[in-house]
């Protein structure tokens, strides 16, 4: 999911990355390609251990008038949020048999498993609804 990260610069120090999704995270990296990768990191750091809920990314927009956010610029970045909290949970769905053949069938065809699918499908689902 693409989150925005507040960047900063002062003379002579690293660019400063700072989540305002996530109060607390934070981050730094020399070279402006190896922001995302740093993101990426301090957020897995971030929620490493914790039961916190993620939240669902703000826009850039939203935080334009916060005095906390002034003087540098804003980027989205790619976070892959299956690395935060990778360890499956096993639930118990029920759904029609009809359904599950053609998500057997999709994911299959899409070397996919079958909770693969769902997971993708749910994210995908949360993000456009």
């Amino acid at each position: 999911m693409l989150y925005p990260v507040y960047v900063h610069k002062d003379e002579g120090s690293a660019y400063g990355l700072t989540f305002p999704d996530f109060p607390g995270c934070f981050s730094a990296a020399d070279e402006l390609a190896d922001l995302p990768g740093m993101a990426q990191e301090a957020v897995e750091v971030h929620f490493e251990g914790e039961d916190m809920e993620i939240p669902v990314p703000s826009t850039p927009e939203q935080w334009a008038a916060d005095e906390r956010f002034q003087g540098g610029y804003w980027m989205l970045v790619e976070i892959d949020l299956a690395k935060i909290r990778s360890q499956p949970v096993r639930l118990n769905v029920s759904l029609p048999a009809y359904l599950v053949t053609r998500i057997d069938n999709y994911a299959k065809a899409h070397h996919l498993s079958r909770s693969g699918f769902l997971a993708k499908a749910a994210e995908r689902e949360m993000r456009e609804g």
